[in-house]
């Protein structure tokens, strides 16, 4: 008796997603609630798990495109290899075979699999559901994206000598392109002979870190692969965003000092009693909930009513998106009821958020809603930018990089000092907010941060 495998429901507007990855060889055993394999939607990546325990065979291979409800294995009843056993004790190869891969022609090395792209996904409909399990190339047991794999057999790269940086100790398609890059210009080491018993001396043994480069300098190859869900979704809501806002962003700048001296003063006892750092992040989302308060228009939406014309929809509660960087690329969970938190609790919250972002556990709840958008540049090093709308939201503010500039210090002294400054810009649909309610809006931002104390006054 089989059992079949089927892609799970996601939720009401998640139709269609990718097999991003088998986590399991084909015919290894499994128990039920084992996870299984990987879909990643346009929104999240969801872990499928064994509807069953027995023996698992694939019928789709990773890479494919796959609709909610499909079918894209089965479970049989009954022992096989386990699956620890099937990764860890391959069969036995000749003496050619033990030659490392780095120093196999690439007309040898073993087709490799077709598993989820963390930044990117390839079409794999090709790739049998027998070899769209296996590790890339010939290393067991290693977790890499179909891109990371792809490059490392196209330019012989041995995976198992790659440090992985995605999440969930997955190797990455720029790990393996940081290799590349390193090895241009290297000359060909001369490949050595295997000795009788099939192993060669480990003074004959090339070194991964030192392979023979993949192209001549100055290449002007090609190369395209597929958007992932995710980055699909991105692009189409910025354009979206472009396409149907009045989109306008006004700028100003803030003097950090008194968050920093505040931080400096109080950071190591928050910590100790709170059990979480004190960041920039409590203060400005403490000031966002404050101003959006004062211009309650900034927290609305525009909407349809149920004769099809154009609404506004006001919130009585500000739940605050933050957008988080991944490798998958950039994703905005929203912190619920930011109105109620304290700074303690908006701090754990973001890290937790941002956390799960980064290792893909985020769930379709987390990222819907929210009535404003918070976007950080200056942790990349961004010094000014004009943040895009994260529809149907009115406005989102961008912070950047604070840098040390000459300005007026005191204000309205005539004199010049040096002053910890950060430009703040707020992008808003000009439709629902007029131009002097952003610039008040923004100011009473920088208010809020230059004079912290506003925030415990209510002011």
């Amino acid at each position: 008796m089989a059992t079949n495998i089927i892609i799970p429901s996601v939720g009401e507007s998640v139709t269609e997603g990718v097999l991003s990855r088998w986590t399991v060889p084909d015919n290894a055993s499994v128990k039920m609630d084992d996870i299984i394999a990987e879909l990643e939607t346009d929104k999240i990546t969801l872990e499928i798990r064994a509807p069953a325990s027995g023996t698992i065979k694939a019928s789709i291979a990773s890479g494919t495109t796959v609709k909610i409800g499909q079918i894209i294995g089965q479970i049989s009843e009954g022992a096989a290899q386990p699956a620890a056993t099937a990764l860890q004790a391959p069969a036995p190869q000749s003496p050619a075979s033990q030659v490392p891969a780095s120093q196999v022609p690439a007309t040898q090395v073993p087709a490799a699999a077709a598993s989820p792209p963390a930044s990117a996904n390839v079409s794999t409909a090709a790739v049998t559901s027998s070899t769209a399990h296996t590790a890339a190339p010939s290393v067991a047991g290693v977790r890499a994206t179909p891109v990371a794999e792809k490059l490392a057999k196209e330019h012989n790269i041995d995976l198992g000598a790659v440090p992985p940086t995605g999440p969930g100790g997955r190797i990455r398609e720029q790990d393996i392109l940081e290799i590349i890059e390193a090895r241009k210009g290297t000359p060909l080491p001369a490949p050595s002979s295997p000795a009788r018993n099939g192993t060669a001396p480990d003074s004959e043994k090339v070194k991964p870190a030192a392979p023979a480069p993949s192209s001549p300098a100055g290449s002007r190859a090609k190369s395209r692969e597929r958007m992932t869900p995710l980055r699909q979704r991105i692009a189409s809501r910025l354009v979206q965003a472009q396409h149907t806002a009045a989109m306008l962003t006004t700028f100003n700048e803030v003097d950090m000092t008194a968050v920093m001296d505040l931080r400096k003063a109080y950071k190591e006892e928050f910590e100790k009693r709170q059990g979480v750092g004190l960041g920039f992040m409590g203060f400005f989302v403490k000031a966002v909930v404050a101003a959006l308060k004062a211009f309650p228009l900034v927290n609305a939406s525009i909407v349809e009513d149920e004769a099809g014309q154009m609404a506004i929809e006001r919130h009585d509660y500000q739940d605050i998106a933050v957008a988080v960087g991944t490798p998958k690329g950039l994703v905005v969970p929203v912190l619920r009821d930011c109105d109620q938190r304290s700074f303690a609790s908006i701090e754990s919250g973001i890290k937790e958020l941002a956390g799960r972002a980064k290792d893909g556990k985020l769930t379709l709840d987390d990222l819907q809603g929210g009535t404003f958008t918070i976007t950080n540049g200056g942790i990349y090093g961004s010094l000014m930018s004009t943040p895009i709308l994260n529809p149907p939201q009115s406005a989102i503010l961008g912070m950047h990089a604070i840098k040390n500039r000459a300005v007026e210090f005191p204000a309205g002294s005539g004199q010049v000092g040096i002053r910890p400054m950060m430009y703040l810009a707020l992008s808003y649909d000009h439709r629902i907010i007029d131009g002097a309610e952003a610039v008040q809006f923004l100011v009473r931002i920088k208010q809020a941060i230059e004079d912290p104390q506003r925030l415990l006054l209510g002011l």
